[in-house]
């Protein structure tokens, strides 16, 4: 059974995010601000954490940033706030999603699914190790080399050069990155793996030129593994 925390200072959010994981049979703990919610990861082990970002004491971000240096747990983050820019700071800390208020609980558990079944995949994948020129991609070990250097980048983005090397030489969608990445196919749109494409070059410096854009389409990786 998967253990969610969910963090919020408002109780009615808390307890309408508890009524629908206990449904799905997720075992739930609860946290009012970001320094408990920072207290509890140390002292406890989670699946998942829904963390709201304004909230008294420490704030959904600085928290999650804390919580990161000790665990990595994935993160679905809630915000009142929609602009673009909001989403792309908390994907740049490394947040898994992130869910606009008011909300439907319904999608919000459908996200959790999605993150937890990525995040299974992964774990059940074998070790394998790849080399292209400078660039060494360990995929079981969730770590990147560029020219020996190991590579600091967000989840998302260490997500999405995964599935592309998975599928080296392929051509991929936009829509399929979206479903295979992200979990999903409709709650996202095209720029969402445009900036993510964007991030994920900038962090492979000389080796972005693996990444080929395919005009009108999507993306793949494409290169000879040594």
């Amino acid at each position: 059974m998967s253990r969610i925390l969910i963090v919020d200072d408002e109780v009615s959010i808390r307890a309408v995010v508890r009524e629908y994981a206990e449904f799905e049979e997720y075992e739930v703990d609860e946290a009012e601000n970001g320094m408990e919610a920072v207290e509890k990861c140390r002292a406890n082990d989670y699946d998942m954490i829904i963390m709201d970002v304004m909230m008294p004491k420490l704030d959904g971000y600085s928290a999650s940033k804390e919580i990161r240096r000790h665990k990595n747990i994935p993160i679905i983050m809630l915000s009142a706030r929609g602009e673009e820019y909001d989403k792309l700071f908390g994907f740049e800390i490394g947040v898994d999603d992130y869910v606009v208020k008011p909300f439907s609980p319904k999608e919000l558990m459908a996200r959790v699914k999605a993150v937890l079944k990525r995040g299974r995949t992964e774990n059940a994948s074998s070790r394998e190790r790849l080399k292209f020129e400078g660039l060494e991609i360990d995929l079981a070990g969730r770590e990147v080399y560029v020219n020996g250097q190991k590579a600091s980048m967000t989840p998302k983005e260490y997500d999405l050069l995964f599935y592309l090397v998975r599928n080296i030489n392929l051509a991929m969608t936009r829509d399929k990155l979206l479903e295979a990445v992200w979990g999903y196919d409709f709650f996202g749109d095209d720029r969402t793996v445009d900036t993510h494409i964007k991030m994920l070059r900038n962090s492979l410096g000389e080796y972005r030129k693996f990444i080929v854009t395919l005009r009108g389409m999507g993306y793949k990786f494409e290169a000879d593994a040594h």
